[in-house]
């Protein structure tokens, strides 16, 4: 299955409640919801008493929860009882403790995600694939939304893919940063099935935009098949 994660970094906050639901009634299949904390990267965004109060208003959504923190173990169980369904966390914060963290996750009832950023070869969730629901791949340096894509994911994408078929394993694969009408194609042929859109989304007709995306996400899944 192929799925929409639409990244609300790009919703107008002002109005963040109805622009996340428009794009649930219009076909997206979950929210992406991204955490910074002004030090693992240099942005900072919303933490879980937003996640909470999102959930109140949109309480049928999935929430694909990305952490880009120092120490998401320690916050884990915050974002978990604030409404996360799936929790992803950067191998690059916790170089020393990625299976801790998996553990920590796991035990909040929270599907566990592992995200790489693209200074980090593909290699390194390697040894994770049997732990994990998720795999997150960025297209673009963890921070900020907007930003062009890199065309190396395309490359890190396929080497996750091909391990994964090696070895038996079906972890999703997501790819965050850059998802457009010009990248959507080449990452789906690469093996990724999870597609995080900020811009392409919230930038204009929701409504409209996410019916676009949809359809050309099927007519590409039929082209590849």
């Amino acid at each position: 299955m192929t799925e929409l994660s639409v990244s609300i970094l790009s919703a107008d906050l002002a109005n963040l409640a109805a622009e996340t639901a428009d794009s649930m009634v219009c076909g997206a299949d979950m929210v992406h919801f991204d955490v910074m904390d002004g030090h693992f990267v240099p942005n900072i965004t919303y933490g879980a008493p937003v996640l909470k109060c999102l959930k109140k208003a949109v309480p049928e959504a999935f929430y694909d929860v990305h952490l880009m923190i120092s120490d998401p173990a320690r916050y884990a169980q915050d974002f978990a009882t604030a409404g996360a369904n799936l929790i992803n966390f950067h191998i690059e914060a916790v170089p020393n403790h990625v299976g801790q963290t998996i553990a920590a996750v796991r035990e909040t009832g929270c599907l566990v995600g592992l995200t790489i950023s693209p200074s980090t070869p593909p290699q390194a969730v390697f040894p994770y694939l049997d732990e994990l629901d998720l795999v997150l791949v960025m297209g673009v340096e963890p921070g900020f939304g907007g930003q062009k894509f890199i065309p190396t994911t395309v490359s890190r994408v396929a080497a996750i893919k091909a391990e994964c078929n090696r070895r038996g394993v079906s972890p999703r694969i997501e790819v965050d940063g850059g998802i457009n009408e010009g990248t959507l194609e080449t990452v789906m042929k690469a093996g990724a099935n999870i597609f995080v859109a900020g811009s392409w989304v919230f930038g204009g007709d929701i409504a409209e935009n996410v019916r676009h995306i949809q359809k050309e996400i099927e007519e590409i899944s039929d082209r590849i098949e």
